[in-house]
């Protein structure tokens, strides 16, 4: 091999290396829960998954999470986390509520690097946690490392 074949294969991979999506796994996504629970193991139910299932562009993908909660002083939902088993970070948000928020539910948007199963983990005032989870198909991926030549 000549030693310019070399140095242009090398290139090649290198760049190869910073285009492709960097994305988790699903160990890590259940350890980012894990420690998000301290441990506990959550049941499911309570927890309204609200988002598409096919998914066009992953840039900005709208999400809300509801959970069945009263919200009253004892009995209230104390934060709500978004999980993702295939994106760079696997934990993409936690929202902290109290018995004044009125209603357990939060919106946002989200970035997703590829089609992949998501988490949704509620904590409640009594130390419980409840999960849904939903598997999505991005057909335009994003969370996509480095910069195209």
């Amino acid at each position: 091999m000549k030693r310019r074949d070399l140095l242009a294969a090398g290139a090649g991979l290198t760049m190869l290396a910073l285009v492709r999506p960097a994305s988790a796994t699903p160990a890590e996504m259940a350890a980012a829960i894990n420690s998000f629970t301290g441990g506990a193991k959550p049941q499911t139910g309570k927890v309204k998954f609200d988002i598409a299932q096919l998914i066009d562009n992953g840039n900005a993908v709208p999400v809300t999470i509801s959970v069945d909660s009263p919200m009253s002083a004892t009995d209230h939902v104390s934060a709500i986390g978004i999980f993702t088993e295939r994106n760079p970070q696997t934990e993409v948000a936690v929202f902290t509520l109290g018995p004044r928020a009125g209603k357990a539910e939060v919106s946002t948007r989200i970035r997703l690097a590829t089609s992949q199963r998501l988490m949704a983990v509620a904590r409640m005032s009594d130390g419980s946690y409840w999960s849904q989870g939903v598997e999505v198909i991005v057909a335009l991926a994003a969370c996509v490392e480095g910069e195209a030549p």
